[in-house]
């Protein structure tokens, strides 16, 4: 049985975590706003916690940061949002988030997430101290070599560098469905595996970047 703490302004969401987490025999402590969860994790320690990144306080990021540079990030994190994008997920995981689901998050999707994040709390635990060895000599970062004028040209020839950072990250997500799309024959759901999201997720993504789906869906299983 583990100590799971969730966190989420979200009475229903709160509750149902709640439910499903106790059917699988841990025990769990519910906090609604950031203020509850600096409170519990200061009271206590949690093998594992479900944060909520957007939150009326404090958001779960800023959380996340505070725990990070007090010392207190000593258990495994999963970040949740149904708003959040790609960028904040990858700096969740850069501060020191375990994993991150996003909302509507599926029953599957929940307990493997927490099975795995459990397992890495338990690996951390059981793992033997190692003495310190003397910090190695810090070499000079060498300079970043620039690219040369022929692979910036042939950058500009894949996508229109002179573009607003979004459109230009829309044209390359295009591309890569469109890319996956026809590897997998137009199948949605060998596409959806492939690319880690949820099917209706998807569908949603590729008629939100203009992708031609109607070939995806003659062939879709």
């Amino acid at each position: 049985m583990a100590n799971i703490l969730v966190v989420d302004d979200e009475l229903g969401i709160r509750d149902l975590l709640s439910e499903i987490l106790n059917d699988e025999g841990h025990n769990v402590e519910l906090a609604e706003n950031a203020s509850q969860a600096r409170n519990a994790r200061q009271r206590e320690e949690f093998d594992l916690v479900l944060l909520d990144i957007w939150m009326p306080d404090t958001d779960g990021v800023s959380l996340l940061k505070e725990w990070a540079a007090g010392g207190l990030l000593s258990m495994p994190v999963i970040m949740m949002s149904g708003h959040a994008t790609i960028d904040t997920a990858v700096e969740a995981t850069r501060i020191g988030a375990f994993s991150f689901l996003e909302k509507p998050i599926t029953l599957q999707k929940l307990l493997k997430a927490v099975e795995q994040g459990l397992a890495r709390h338990q690996l951390r635990k059981t793992v033997p101290v190692v003495p310190s060895e003397p910090e190695p000599r810090i070499e000079p970062t060498p300079l970043p070599v620039m690219p040369s004028n022929e692979q910036l040209s042939q950058a500009q020839q894949l996508f229109d560098l002179d573009k607003p950072l979004r459109e230009a990250r829309d044209g390359f997500e295009k591309a890569y469905f469109e890319f996956h799309l026809a590897q997998e024959n137009g199948s949605m759901t060998r596409v959806a595996e492939k690319t880690g999201l949820e099917r209706t997720h998807l569908y949603r993504k590729l008629r939100q970047l203009g992708v031609d789906l109607s070939r995806s869906k003659r062939n879709a299983i």
